[in-house]
């Protein structure tokens, strides 16, 4: 068994979104690994900016192509604890990021609900890694705020 897995992966998008709810952002956080080794950190920061466009994978999607120069990430894998949104899974699909791995469903704001076809036609989709999880700091977040 290899130590840099999907749960490995995970766990470290989790410990992001751990630090956006520290600084009350909806917790999702977000690392893109290229050739197994982490190259962006990210969480949602649209508080802190005051930028609807800070989401989690905007900013480690930016912070990636920063890091390899190039706009296209296609040697790439994003991880990220909630199913993108419609923005995000255009700025997805538009690095043609190789393979997407998400934890927890969202239902109300997901792609998938609003357009399923959205992403890259090459970028494999993995979903359910860690669902619980990550479910649960998004019910917890919630849950707290209310």
């Amino acid at each position: 068994m290899t130590p840099f897995d999907d749960t490995y992966f995970m766990k470290q998008a989790l410990a992001e979104a751990s630090l956006a709810a520290g600084n009350n952002e909806v917790p999702v956080g977000a690392v893109i690994v290229c050739r197994n080794r982490i190259i962006a950190r990210a969480h949602n920061q649209t508080e802190l900016l005051k930028d609807p466009t800070a989401h989690a994978e905007i900013l480690a999607i930016t912070s990636a192509s920063h890091t390899l120069g190039s706009k296209f990430l296609t040697d790439c894998a994003l991880y990220v604890t909630l199913e993108p949104c419609l923005m995000c899974a255009g700025a997805i699909a538009w690095s043609r990021l190789n393979l997407l791995v998400y934890g927890a469903p969202d239902g109300k704001r997901g792609f998938l609900r609003y357009a399923p076809l959205a992403l890259h036609p090459k970028t494999i989709v993995k979903s359910g890694v860690m669902e619980k999880e990550c479910m649960d700091r998004m019910t917890d977040f919630f849950r707290k705020l209310r």
